[in-house]
């Protein structure tokens, strides 16, 4: 039997994930069990420093980190692929970044369900955003909708986990207004796609994260290399 105030929570170590822990015991998930993965990316140590951080700004009831190398070895993206370079970001562009990992959502979500399961958690948050599916075919609505379908046939009969994307419809912008609503520790949370420390400020991940911030007037609390103006 599922439990309602319980939820398991995709801990990227970036802000929508914070975010949407956040979020999540705001709905009343007062227990949160936070998932966070290693796949070989550029920024790993970094993002498991500040998803862990995150668990213990949660008082979060536990913390999974999971290796999942098989992501590296299957490659195609510049965040696993030594041979491919970040590039920066093209916020014109409608071509698919390099920096999508083939499929990840997939995986990671099917980790989670598991994770859910075995704890009897109501759902699994995560903190995909609408910028990022007009790049990520995986962050798309059609993609969640029909992964609860998934976990729907896929689970026992008496479990019952919610597939939760809250921004999914949602800005960057918007979901950096409503983390510094709710107290987000952003300083704890990290974005960059090339550097773990300082951030490079230009990569698509920057590019969506600063100008989030210089839109709602306030100045991100991590450091960056360069700080370019993305606010129009």
């Amino acid at each position: 039997m599922t439990d309602d105030t319980r939820a398991v929570v995709l801990a990227s170590g970036g802000m929508d994930s914070a975010t949407a822990a956040y979020e999540a015991q705001t709905r009343g998930y007062d227990d949160l069990y936070l998932l966070h993965t290693s796949y070989g990316q550029n920024t790993e140590d970094r993002e498991y420093e500040c998803a862990s951080a995150l668990a213990d700004h949660v008082d979060a009831a536990d913390f999974l980190h999971v290796e999942t190398g098989h992501l590296t070895q299957i490659g195609d993206s510049s965040l696993t692929d030594d041979a491919m370079d970040v590039a920066d970001a093209d916020t014109d562009s409608d071509e698919i970044p390099t920096s999508y990992v083939p499929f990840r959502n997939a995986n990671l979500l099917s980790m989670a369900v598991s994770y859910a399961e075995a704890n009897d958690c109501g759902a699994v948050f995560i903190g995909a955003h609408s910028e990022d599916f007009s790049g990520y075919p995986d962050c798309r609505p059609a993609f969640f909708d029909a992964f609860q379908g998934v976990i729907d046939a896929g689970t026992k009969p008496e479990t019952d986990i919610d597939l939760v994307a809250p921004f999914v419809e949602w800005s960057k912008t918007d979901i950096a207004e409503r983390g510094v609503e709710l107290g987000v520790p952003y300083g704890d949370t990290w974005s960059c796609y090339r550097d773990d420390e300082p951030a490079c400020g230009t990569c698509d991940a920057c590019t969506f994260r600063l100008g989030a911030f210089q839109r709602i007037g306030e100045r991100d609390p991590i450091e960056y290399a360069e700080r370019p103006t993305y606010a129009e």
